[in-house]
């Protein structure tokens, strides 16, 4: 459960980032962390995983929100 751990951590880490090369390693550091939490998800279908997931996607998003700008 090392995963876990790590996605806990991301999640709680402040998510102010200086350069745009920072915010792509994050954004595909928590995608990478989703991916692996949904593999231990499929298994177990524990919902305190599906809430993790649904949390670090709201994360997720509003890095990529960031790194797309305005039109």
């Amino acid at each position: 459960m090392e995963i876990i751990g790590k996605a806990l951590e991301f999640e709680q880490r402040k998510h102010t980032f200086k350069t745009t090369s920072e915010r792509i390693e994050s954004s595909r550091e928590v995608k990478q962390l989703i991916l692996s939490i949904n593999e231990i998800y499929k298994k177990d279908k524990d919902p305190e995983l599906m809430d993790l997931m649904k949390r670090l996607t709201v994360i997720k998003q509003k890095i990529e929100k960031r790194l797309k700008g305005r039109p």
